[in-house]
């Protein structure tokens, strides 16, 4: 057994040969690949796919009072209105504080404040190709209005830390990639 290493907790140890590859689907938000890979050991497993996205960014936005930055919108998938921190994809150029930083004021109207970095995580390893980029910025303040996506429709609300996690206790967070952010805030800022 190796012992443990956080320098190595993400590594290319076992990488898989991909013998070929095809596209099956491609659209501006979503492509589709079919690939053959080969594992470490020579298997060879002819039906793997993967699902291609651009790169995502979230936010925890928290302002100069305390209240969370939080929105309200319905999610088609599950069929359900959801409370979500404000989020986006990162557009070709951007860095992933300069797409965070545009979504929060695109969607809410909030910026400004202190900003960093707070986790990178992927929705879904296994098939997908992305990475979610977290943020934590704390002292924001309304700054402009809304400027929506003409296919976005969704509302802000201001809510206090202890409703955020009440929220999450109650399993009322549905996005994994915007519940696991909020998770390790509370986890490092107990109430």
């Amino acid at each position: 057994m190796k012992e443990f290493d956080i320098e190595k907790a993400i590594s290319e140890d076992g990488k898989w040969e991909t013998v070929s590859s095809e596209y099956l689907f491609r659209r501006p938000w979503l492509t589709v690949r079919h690939d053959s890979v080969r594992l470490p050991d020579g298997r060879i497993n002819p039906e793997f796919y993967v699902l291609e996205y651009p790169d995502w960014i979230n936010v925890i936005a928290i302002t100069e009072d305390g209240r969370f930055v939080m929105e309200k919108q319905f999610r088609y998938g599950l069929g359900k209105t959801c409370y979500e921190i404000p989020a986006g994809v990162m557009e070709k150029g951007e860095t992933p504080l300069e797409a965070a930083q545009r979504e929060l004021a695109e969607e809410t109207g909030f910026g400004g404040g202190e900003w960093k970095e707070w986790m990178v995580v992927s929705g879904n390893p296994s098939t997908t190709n992305n990475l979610t980029h977290s943020f934590l910025a704390t002292g924001v303040k309304k700054i402009a209005g809304q400027h929506l996506d003409s296919t976005e429709d969704l509302s802000v609300c201001l809510l206090a830390a202890d409703e955020v996690r009440q929220l999450l206790v109650s399993d009322k967070i549905r996005q994994a990639l915007m519940a696991a952010p909020l998770w390790k805030y509370f986890a490092l800022n107990s109430l």
